[in-house]
């Protein structure tokens, strides 16, 4: 263990930890982007990866098997807001876009994806006018993501009261359109079923024969990726590390309680990534 990397809290974080420095070429490294390598900000299409994200990345990703990135964004915009294409370094980065229904490989430099579910299109049309029927708040707005819907609160004059005010009448019209509702930190996400991280976690890891694995995320849609490697470290003895990326008062709750490692946000973790870069080339790794 290099002592300058911070120390996970459970035995099963120091066992991820251990088993990635040991044998760094069967791990691999999956992250969310927002919160965890960009920051939080009130306009989502203002979000940039952290400046030293890519850098980092680069300089880890020739030591592990693989790094992916896992977003509930478009493949294609997290790419563009990452800045990962043409990255020395990052030739064989994969993106999960859209929960997994989207990837984009460095390699090719490609979007694929799979057919869009049809109830993006009529819940699409009919919320707005749902909005402005469920009640007035002022600051609210509607993302489009292509593929899912999302509802945002934050700028909302009380962004609590707006967010739980519509979390049941959402998850109504979610469902009367053969969607379900995801809720985020100030944010309700309408998407098809069946669209998680932890699924598309647990297909990418499988498919890559992962014998290790680093996930760091930050919101409640980071839970099914955790509950993805605890499923691998339990039932298939795979060490896994699980690292949320929050400052303490701003972690979320559900999502610190199951974490090996909790470091201040995407700066913090840029230094860890940094710091474990650093760590496997050293002599040994």
């Amino acid at each position: 263990m290099v002592s300058s990397l911070p120390h996970p809290t459970t035995p099963a974080g120091r066992d991820g930890l251990a088993a990635l420095l040991a044998r760094p070429e069967k791990a691999v490294v999956a992250l969310d982007f927002d919160g965890t390598l960009a920051e939080i900000v009130p306009d989502p299409e203002q979000a940039r990866a952290h400046p030293g994200a890519v850098p980092a990345l680069a300089a880890l990703a020739p030591h592990v098997a693989s790094v992916a990135v896992v977003t509930g964004r478009p493949a294609g915009v997290a790419v563009r807001y990452g800045g990962f294409a043409g990255v020395p370094g990052l030739e064989h980065l994969v993106v999960l876009g859209h929960y997994g229904a989207e990837r984009w490989d460095a390699v090719s430099g490609t979007v694929q994806a799979a057919a869009p579910h049809p109830g993006v299109a009529t819940a699409r049309a009919a919320l707005p006018g749902f909005l402005d029927r469920t009640g007035a708040w002022p600051g609210t707005w509607i993302e489009e993501k292509g593929r899912a819907l999302a509802v945002h609160t934050r700028r909302a004059e009380d962004p609590e009261g707006a967010f739980e005010a519509l979390k049941g009448p959402l998850a109504d019209l979610a469902a009367a359109h053969g969607l379900v509702l995801e809720p985020g930190r100030l944010v309700l996400e309408l998407r098809p079923p069946g669209m998680d991280k932890g699924i598309a976690l647990a297909e990418y890891l499988h498919e890559t024969g992962a014998g290790c694995v680093l996930y760091a995320g930050d919101d409640l849609g980071d839970i099914p990726a955790y509950a993805a490697v605890e499923r691998l470290r339990d039932a298939e003895g795979v060490p896994g590390l699980l690292v949320c990326s929050a400052a303490e008062s701003a972690a979320v709750p559900d999502l610190a309680a199951r974490a090996d490692l909790t470091v201040a946000g995407p700066a913090a973790l840029v230094d860890f990534l940094n710091t474990l870069a650093a760590a496997l080339e050293k002599p040994g790794n």
